[in-house]
């Protein structure tokens, strides 16, 4: 009888990272209805082209953001931009089959026989659970310290996506600043009642980036940086989950089941009824289904 394979394959990090096409799409969208509304109402996109307008709103929320924030987390919200248009977390159903592998090695031939493999896993997280688990740290110990670090790198999470969110706060008032600038600078021609129009047309350009920018960029971004905290949370939670099963020794049959609660549900199938309804007319369900 052939032996078993036991080694299992190594956690690795994702190899690249994959285009949000929500992110993508839903700016595309956005900005679609936005130019084309105004294009119908017979507008042209350059009404809406001030770059002295950009500069005002982007460089006063930028310095605002920067008044509220502590440096450190303003640099690392900086680093997680590209999270809001790449994802790369990992699959939670390759993860739970990597913790099986560890699993029914383990109880083959003993949690030991794990000291070896941890070298191999690229995932920090995993890596120092199984190492504390191998070396026989207390499982109480071993549970405080990892769910230690889950919660720090969900406060560090928390941080980074309300920078974002105190950017989108900001904006639309330093839009108003913009505008209000603008319309100081249309006082000056009152006498020349067409610059009056353009200049009021142009001071209220900046009142429009600042509510675009919060509404379709800033405050989008941090939920979105939340919705991959959140993402990331859990996929440590099943690993920590995994590997204090490994080490009470659990069957792998029974860890499997306590992880594939982490899995997403499972599209719900057609009741019988509904399969009947769908079969052609004339035609028995009990044929139309083996067709």
């Amino acid at each position: 009888m052939a032996e078993i394979e036991t080694t299992p394959k190594p956690v690795k990090k994702p190899s690249g990272r994959r285009p949000d096409l929500a992110t993508l799409g839903g700016l595309a969208l956005a900005l679609a209805g936005i130019l084309g509304g105004l294009v119908l109402e017979q507008g042209k996109v350059k009404d809406v082209a001030q770059i002295t307008a950009a500069i005002i709103v982007l460089g006063g929320t930028l310095g605002a953001v920067m008044v509220t924030t502590p440096l450190g987390t303003l640099r690392s919200a900086a680093g997680k931009l590209s999270a809001v248009f790449f994802q790369t977390s990992y699959p939670p159903d390759v993860v739970i089959e990597q913790i099986i592998g560890y699993a029914t090695k383990a109880r083959k031939n003993g949690i030991v026989s794990l000291e070896d493999e941890t070298e191999s896993i690229e995932d920090p997280f995993l890596k120092k659970a199984l190492n504390l688990a191998v070396d026989g740290a207390d499982l109480l110990e071993l549970r405080r310290m990892m769910e230690l670090e889950i919660t720090l790198e969900e406060q560090r999470g928390e941080a980074e996506a309300k920078v974002y969110e105190a950017a989108g706060g900001y904006a639309p008032t330093i839009g108003i600043i913009g505008a209000v600038l603008g319309l100081i600078q249309v006082m000056k021609h009152l006498a020349n009642i067409d610059e009056v129009g353009r200049g009021i047309a142009v001071a209220f350009v900046a009142t429009v980036y600042g509510v675009a920018s919060a509404n379709i960029f800033f405050l989008p971004a941090g939920a979105k940086l939340r919705s991959r905290l959140h993402e990331a949370v859990q996929m440590r939670e099943l690993m920590l989950e995994g590997v204090l099963g490994i080490a009470e020794g659990l069957n792998p049959k029974l860890i499997r089941i306590k992880l594939q609660a982490y899995l997403p549900p499972a599209p719900a199938k057609k009741p019988a009824a509904e399969k009947n309804r769908e079969a052609p007319a004339g035609q028995p369900a009990e044929a139309a289904a083996g067709e």
